[in-house]
């Protein structure tokens, strides 16, 4: 039977439930690494209920099987568990509660603590007649769930007697009719469980916890104010009424309880419950003592209650309510009562449910130690992981039913390394960081200058006479400056207009082929191309093309020898060189012509100065 389930949306995977759970029913299996429940694991005791931070955690409910009774036309009868008197400390008058029950609609209202009583009745009987055979006393579902399943070697050391509640059932359908629906209200979450084991008399037909009642009050709004007074339907319970306190149903059954001459000894909460079991296993005729189990301290302080505090508040409560019912009771009816009730058959048996695993090798186990910093022979261990030892832990990991991160140390080493190794890549970043800054500032600098550069370069290129451009290795125009573009002609001072200095424009469609091709040799054989004259459009052209950046950028100065200026210079420049070659070889033939060299000089000299002054 499923009695928990988890919530994946509102978990946040803390594991706290995984650690709670005494028999590792819930597992990091689920997708992500969500827990997962077992439910044939499951004991039904509630531990992950209280530890979940996020209340992801839930547990299986019969609120609207109860409602779906009480709207039935079948007769419903509650039976309440005597817990009520430590549960509802803000109802002042028991029979304030029994009328607000009553106003759900449940035709009869009964308390467990008759069935007690006959339980009691059952145990003196059968620890009385010892025949050498000790018991694990059979009340709490939790112990019984938890032998069947982890030690199905004891179920024939469990009582055979079935637990108040069923007695109960079996009470209220002699009295009321065998086809009266049952509802047991109470502090047990296990208890959802062993209602599905009867059928026939003895069968729960719904099992609600005191949250669950108290979520039908507020549903139907049903408040101690607005109700009258009404009592419990007979049969009414003697000592029952101590059944939520551990050691009650000893009371109830007159059975010694007492360290020198008692038969039976009470053992109660989550660790000495495991202890208990495990110690009962392996010296049972050492021990020789029967023990009454509970899994929490009592039902008082059981899953299903409201608040897990105030044992001892709540042990007061019971024991006053006790005294009050006790004050003006009937003993005889009651005796009378017992009498017409003995008949009930009230013995059980158990299932062996071998719930348990294969325990791994030694090697794996010390394997799992070591890896958790762990020593193979370390007896001690911090529980922390919901574990008894490291070695129980050790084994759960290999079983598949924990992880490593559960456990406390290893998960705050984890942490530890986790934050020097954090801290260290910081220290690394932060010098990255500072490296990085210096660096940005060199870029920074480097990109003003590249930036003074080229606003320089540009002013320099639109100053320029001649008419000047750059292009990229796709003969794509970088830059241009206007006297390039008037050289081009009309359209491109056109273009210009739209896109200034005719940057992006393909040169091959601006320029005849004998011109662009020579940019194109120059960008792949990284040559430059000095004073080639071009006849373009009855133009003479002088291209001198320079590899700005091999093979990537190359930059091109065009003249047009037939302006004037251009002319003149150009007349000047070449006079000027051929004055230079005559010099040459006036100067290799200057032994021999002696003073006709300089005569010459002198000539040319003044053939050139003559020209300049005629030009102007």
């Amino acid at each position: 039977m499923r009695i928990i389930d988890i919530d994946h949306k509102r978990c946040n995977r803390s594991y706290a439930c995984i650690r709670s759970c005494p028999v590792k029913a819930i597992s990091a299996h689920g997708k992500d690494g969500y827990p997962v429940v077992n439910h044939e694991r499951c004991v039904g005791c509630g531990s992950c209920l209280s530890v979940c931070s996020s209340d992801a955690v839930s547990h299986f409910s019969d609120l609207d099987t109860t409602i779906g009774l009480l709207e039935s036309d079948k007769k419903v009868a509650a039976i309440v568990d005597p817990t009520i008197s430590g549960e509802f400390p803000d109802i002042t008058d028991y029979r304030k509660f029994v009328e607000m029950i009553r106003t759900l609609g449940f035709e009869y209202v009964n308390e467990v603590s008759f069935g007690v009583d006959l339980v009691a009745r059952k145990y003196n009987e059968l620890l009385s007649n010892f025949k050498g055979k000790y018991y694990l006393m059979s009340n709490c579902p939790s112990l019984v769930s938890f032998v069947e399943k982890f030690y199905p070697e004891l179920t024939e050391n469990l009582s055979p007697i079935v637990t108040p509640m069923t007695a109960s059932a079996m009470v209220v359908r002699k009295a009321f009719g065998n086809d009266l629906k049952v509802v047991f209200i109470g502090p047990c979450l296990s208890a959802k469980h062993d209602a599905k084991l009867f059928k026939g008399n003895a069968k729960v037909d719904a099992v609600l916890t005191f949250r669950e009642l108290r979520t039908l009050f507020n549903r139907f709004n049903i408040k101690e104010s607005k109700v009258e007074y009404s009592d419990f339907d007979p049969p009414i319970g003697f000592l029952g009424s101590l059944y939520p306190i551990s050691k009650g149903i000893l009371t109830a059954a007159g059975v010694d309880g007492s360290l020198l001459e008692g038969k039976v000894i009470t053992v109660e909460d989550k660790i000495n419950f495991l202890d208990i079991v495990d110690e009962f296993s392996r010296h049972t005729e050492l021990l020789k003592k029967h023990f009454n189990v509970f899994y929490h301290s009592g039902c008082i302080m059981g899953p299903g209650t409201t608040d897990k505090s105030n044992k001892y508040l709540r042990r007061t409560m019971v024991v006053d309510y006790a005294h009050k019912r006790l004050k003006d009771f009937d003993k005889d009816l009651w005796e009378s009562e017992m009498e017409t009730y003995s008949s009930l058959e009230l013995k059980r048996s158990f299932v062996k449910d071998d719930q348990r695993l294969p325990e791994p090798e030694n090697d794996r186990i010390e394997e799992i130690l070591k890896s958790l910093g762990k020593s193979v022979n370390e007896t001690a261990s911090c529980t922390a992981c919901g574990h008894r030892s490291c070695r129980d832990f050790a084994i759960s990991i290999s079983q598949g039913l924990s992880k490593p991160e559960m456990c406390l140390n290893y998960s705050l080493k984890s942490k530890q390394d986790y934050i020097r190794t954090l801290k260290t890549n910081n220290e690394k970043l932060k010098a990255n960081q500072e490296e990085l800054l210096d660096k940005e500032k060199i870029l920074r600098d480097e990109n003003q200058k590249i930036s003074q550069r080229s606003e320089t370069t540009s002013a320099l290129l639109q100053n320029l006479p001649s008419a000047a451009v750059i292009v990229d290795e796709k003969l794509k125009i970088i830059e241009s400056n206007q006297s390039f573009i008037k050289v081009l002609g009309e359209d491109a001072e056109m273009i210009n207009e739209v896109i200034p200095g005719l940057a992006g424009a393909d040169l091959k469609t601006l320029l005849p082929y004998n011109i662009s091709h020579l940019f194109s040799y120059v960008l792949e054989n990284d040559e430059n191309i000095i004073g080639k004259d071009v006849q373009h459009n009855d133009r003479l052209l002088n291209v001198s093309i320079y590899s700005l950046k091999p093979n990537k950028i190359a930059g091109g100065v065009i003249r047009d020898m037939y302006v004037a200026e251009v002319r003149q210079e150009e007349i000047i420049n070449r006079v000027s060189e051929v004055i230079d070659e005559n010099l040459k070889m006036v100067q290799k033939i200057a032994f021999s012509l002696g003073e006709g060299a300089s005569t010459t000089e002198k000539m040319l000299n003044s053939i050139i100065e003559t020209y300049k002054k005629t030009s102007k």
